[in-house]
């Protein structure tokens, strides 16, 4: 740390942009469940509200909740986020790979290429009837 003289004023360094997080365009006031493992094959989590896992969902597992779905984690199995019909709800991961994915009454499965896993974690949602996919966090440095 450099050492300055008494009475000098210290410029502020350039401002470094950080990434702003994935706006909340409401404020939502339903309950939620924390998950705290892995679900595997056979295992099911169904909730009224939102369902964050903290662990995995294995192919073979199903989360089911009105609300939003937030997976700490690669999600493998079956989501079915908005599951009373709700098309605003959001279903994100660490690595999103569904065998399954549903948001209200729209449901979507994995492409039938097989594309790299991101990098990066993603946020479902949809879109003008669509599921689509989304970068959680917008790209370093746009």
């Amino acid at each position: 740390m450099a050492a300055r003289s008494r009475g000098s004023k210290e410029r502020p360094g350039p401002r470094r942009r950080v990434p702003e997080p994935a706006t909340v365009e409401r404020a939502d006031t339903r309950p939620a469940v924390v998950v705290r493992r892995t679900l595997r094959s056979g295992q099911e989590v169904r909730f009224d509200g939102s369902v964050i896992v903290l662990g995995d969902v294995n192919p073979g597992a199903e989360v089911v909740a009105s609300g939003d779905i937030l997976v700490l984690g690669a999600l493998r199995g079956v989501a079915h986020a908005g599951a009373t019909g709700n098309p605003q709800a959001i279903v994100a991961a660490f690595r999103l790979a569904p065998t399954q994915l549903r948001i209200g009454n729209v449901v979507s499965r994995p492409p039938d290429d097989s594309s790299p896993p991101p990098d990066s974690p993603e946020v479902a949602r949809v879109r003008d009837g669509v599921v689509v996919i989304d970068p959680f966090l917008p790209a370093a440095g746009s």
